[in-house]
């Protein structure tokens, strides 16, 4: 169980809000952590396990990206409302509006390790520390390497995925069970699903509208805005100190986590053996010494 928030609230962004969570006490020594969910399109749940740092003293920021969870919906909004800055200001906007921007560590997985580096570009004077979990640079890299796991599926498994993608019925049932085949290779390796990360699933497909928009309707069907967006040739900017994290079995295999090993000066990288796309679920305890180590080495 996660510990019990200390605060919760939305706080305004331009003509929307913002939901946010706060585990800990803001201010009292250590920076806080604020921890960026992936999609985008998914919501802080899958996250809440972070929550347990501030047992040990950092306060934890959770939050739900607008589009999603208790962060103002926007259904009717198309596709050209939702692009990287947009969700880059509302980072910007979170972390002013809660006293952050003096010390604060960004924790950013998946799509929202590309976001945090962008983040962490713009050289914030508060910025103690950025940790990018199981994320991509470059999605037109994600997506060659999609393209090498789905081969390596059992072959009627990739035979359904491809005739559904052909005809856009992804909401088929045959496809939902053809990509859990992939989801519990390479997103989630524990069985059941843990509830947190149920959670976000089911919050995903509540309200689609930002994930179908940028992603697809999937993690490895990358149809969306992102299929060519890519950070590699800006990574050099970045003068945080970075902590790298991927699984041994993960959606974001080496070739896709290489980049910012290359292009972050003194990035630093665990890779989890027996982990795929969610360390912190999949292995809790070494995830959280890792984590912890990297604190307070800051």
């Amino acid at each position: 169980m996660s510990p019990d928030p200390s605060a919760k609230g939305t706080v305004p962004f331009g003509e929307y809000r913002t939901w946010y969570r706060v585990t800990g006490e803001l201010g009292a020594g250590r920076p806080a952590v604020v921890a960026v969910h992936g999609g985008p399109g998914s919501t802080h749940d899958y996250l809440l396990p972070l929550a347990r740092l501030a047992e040990d003293g950092w306060p934890v920021v959770h939050y739900d990206q607008l589009g999603n969870g208790g962060s103002t919906h926007l259904p009717d909004s198309g596709a050209e409302f939702w692009t990287v800055e947009l969700f880059e200001r509302e980072l910007t906007n979170l972390i002013g509006q809660l006293g952050l921007a003096d010390d604060y560590v960004l924790f950013g997985q998946s799509w929202g390790g590309p976001l945090c580096a962008r983040h962490a570009m713009t050289a914030p004077a508060g910025l103690r520390g950025l940790v990018i979990a199981n994320a991509p640079a470059s999605y037109p890299i994600w997506l060659r390497e999609m393209a090498r796991l789905r081969a390596e599926l059992p072959p009627e498994v990739e035979q359904t995925l491809r005739r559904h993608e052909a005809d856009g019925s992804y909401e088929s049932p045959d496809y939902l069970a053809a990509m859990r085949v992939f989801y519990d290779r390479h997103v989630c390796r524990v069985t059941p699903w843990p509830r947190d990360f149920l959670s976000s699933f089911m919050e995903i497909y509540n309200d689609p509208t930002v994930y179908y928009a940028m992603n697809g309707p999937n993690e490895f069907h990358v149809i969306g805005s992102l299929k060519d967006w890519s950070i590699v040739d800006e990574l050099h900017r970045i003068s945080t100190p970075t902590l790298l994290i991927s699984g041994r079995h993960d959606e974001a295999t080496p070739a896709v986590v290489q980049p910012y090993q290359d292009g972050v000066p003194g990035a630093r990288w665990e890779i989890f053996e027996e982990s795929s796309h969610l360390p912190h679920l999949e292995e809790p305890e070494r995830f959280f010494q890792v984590m912890t180590d990297f604190l307070k080495s800051l």
